[in-house]
């Protein structure tokens, strides 16, 4: 059991900390990214109630809409709704690299609650495909929506709430796009190895860009306040 549970939690572990460790600038409080973490973990058990009421009671007959449409949008939209709802106007998210601090923290929390869940129910056999795949994607999809979040929070007042859309359409897009190859039998893992590539390409991309803002935001904020 405790060998499960530790190849379950390790590679959320591990992507946490390197995201984590990217941050050059300023440390966030680990009390805050925590509570986000155990967030995320909460909301995994409500999801995975509501799939399976709808696989249950056949509310969505079409395979490609249950697993490729809704299971995308419920996920990336309760992921979305709890950072919006209790960490955007925290005091802790200071800069915009904290966005994707956030929104790894939360995507993580669902992540590995659910590669717990599925590797009690189905071995380590998997453990390391389940590291390579759900477990990386949701971090990705996490920094991209943390990304968005981050330039929300600092954009001016008129252009803020489209940013907050965007961070909830480009990881539902992403994670759609993921599902749809996943539902793809037989050459899903030649469109997979591009893909993940892509999005790790993407997310590297958005954690330069969210460090720079974070550099250019100290910068302005040590200018107006005079300090060195």
């Amino acid at each position: 059991m405790i060998f499960i549970l530790s190849v379950a939690i390790a590679p959320g572990l591990a992507l946490f900390s390197y995201f984590y460790l990217r941050n050059h600038i300023a440390n966030e409080p680990s009390r805050t990214l925590f509570h986000t973490f155990i967030y995320g973990a909460i909301l995994t058990f409500p999801l995975l109630f509501i799939q399976h009421v709808f696989v249950e009671e056949a509310i969505i007959q079409n395979l490609f809409l249950r697993q490729v449409l809704f299971s995308s949008i419920l996920e990336e939209f309760f992921k979305w709704l709890i950072l919006v709802m209790l960490i955007f106007r925290h005091f802790d998210f200071d800069d915009p690299y904290d966005g994707i601090l956030y929104g790894v923290s939360v995507s993580l929390g669902f992540a590995t609650v659910e590669n717990i869940l599925y590797l009690f129910a189905f071995g380590v056999d998997t453990a390391f495909l389940r590291a390579l795949l759900p477990v990386s994607s949701h971090a990705i999809f996490g920094v991209v929506m943390g990304y968005y979040l981050g330039r929300a929070k600092f954009a001016k007042e008129q252009s803020y709430r489209p940013l907050l859309f965007v961070a909830l359409l480009v990881p539902f897009g992403l994670h759609m796009v993921y599902n749809g190859i996943l539902s793809i039998p037989g050459i899903w893992v030649y469109l997979m190895v591009p893909f993940m590539l892509f999005l790790w390409w993407l997310g590297l991309l958005k954690v330069k860009k969210a460090h720079l803002l974070t550099v250019e935001h100290f910068h302005n904020k040590n200018i107006f306040t005079g300090s060195h």
